[in-house]
């Protein structure tokens, strides 16, 4: 845990979500992200199910337990997220290259809004960013519909 200056406790996943916020405050590029950040999940999930269904059902656990870490309440949404994305990938056609295509447009897409945001993406300066972005979504919608996570 981080200390503030007043003494309260900052929880770790307030914090990175914090940070994140830092480099995300354009509308635009919230809205890019809005959009993008699930795609982007779904397509590592199927690349990783291309490989093989293992290797993406370990890629769901190891981000599982990243998330646990951090707040239960992610943990379950990205959970059920997760499976959904497993379970898609036995109905859509041409799975790999339907993947790799969003996955390089949403990543296009991605960069453009930081362009935008005149920022650079959190990630760049540390890969668990690449996970914090779900969750800074989830925030987000937490928030809104009134939810503490």
């Amino acid at each position: 845990m981080h200390s503030t200056a007043l003494g309260r406790d900052i929880r770790q996943v307030d914090r990175l979500i914090g940070h994140y916020a830092e480099s995300h405050r354009h509308p635009t590029n919230i809205t890019i992200h809005w959009i993008c950040v699930p795609i982007i999940v779904w397509c590592t999930l199927a690349l990783l199910w291309l490989l093989h269904p293992y290797v993406a059902a370990a890629g769901v656990v190891l981000s599982l337990v990243y998330y646990a870490r951090l707040s239960w309440a992610f943990t379950a949404v990205m959970a059920v997220f997760s499976v959904l994305c497993l379970a898609s990938y036995t109905v859509v056609p041409y799975l790999g290259w339907t993947a790799l295509a969003l996955f390089v447009i949403t990543w296009v897409f991605q960069f453009i809004g930081h362009r935008i945001e005149g920022k650079k993406p959190s990630f760049l300066e540390d890969l668990q960013y690449l996970l914090v972005g779900p969750i800074f979504l989830l925030a987000k919608l937490f928030r809104k519909l009134g939810l503490s996570y």
